[in-house]
């Protein structure tokens, strides 16, 4: 996907949005309110955050950066967690539904990164819930170039100086160094901080992070 048209790249947003819709839409109340994978977000945190990001303005995204002090960060998880407290499980779940072929984007930021933001989020709130939701090899192949080159907020490269990332299923491979491997959707996740996928991944280079980690 990492050649594919901007097209493309919108419809495979698009196939995210609709999929989680469909997770969210069994859930409990108190699915909801479940931690995420993210410290200090809710479920409920996650889904207001996936659908902010589908229509934000440069005007939303100053105010809201004023308000959080300069710390974007926190700009991000407090419009979230404030949107969140504010409607109800349903309006949430509308929005998202809503939300589904809108094709917006931060300045500064690709319809690449709202498919890696979709992917990477639907782990966070899949995970923690015990429910098994796939990632597309083809859509995880795309974000994780992306997160490889990009830099900021996730450094991977710099994360993982030392170390080659190969993916198993597919035709991605990254870095110079001691070999991390398995499925690039487990990739994609240690790239962006998710240490849960690490059980899934081999190689001499996997152990030896690790016990870097440790230390």
């Amino acid at each position: 996907m990492a050649e594919d048209t901007m097209d493309q790249i919108w419809r495979a947003v698009a196939a995210e949005r609709a999929s989680l819709v469909e997770l969210l839409e069994p859930l409990s109340e108190a699915d909801w309110d479940h931690p995420s994978l993210c410290a200090g977000w809710r479920v409920r945190d996650i889904v207001a955050h996936v659908v902010l990001s589908a229509r934000v303005r440069i005007g939303w995204i100053l105010i809201n950066v004023i308000r959080a002090r300069g710390n974007l960060d926190r700009a991000i998880r407090d419009t979230a967690v404030r949107h969140a407290d504010r409607v109800t499980t349903q309006q949430l779940l509308d929005e998202l539904r809503d939300s589904i072929d809108a094709r917006v984007t931060a300045i500064g930021t690709t319809p690449v990164d709202r498919l890696m933001d979709l992917l990477v989020h639907g782990q966070d709130i899949a995970v923690p819930l015990g429910i098994n939701r796939e990632m597309p090899i083809a859509a995880a192949r795309s974000a994780i170039h992306r997160i490889w080159t990009m830099g900021a907020p996730f450094h991977a490269r710099k994360k993982f100086t030392g170390y080659r990332l190969v993916a198993s299923d597919t035709d991605w491979a990254a870095g110079d160094g001691s070999v991390i491997t398995g499925p690039v959707a487990a990739l994609l996740l240690i790239a962006t901080g998710r240490q849960q996928a690490w059980d899934q991944l081999t190689g001499a280079g996997a152990a030896l992070f690790a016990q870097r980690d440790q230390r």
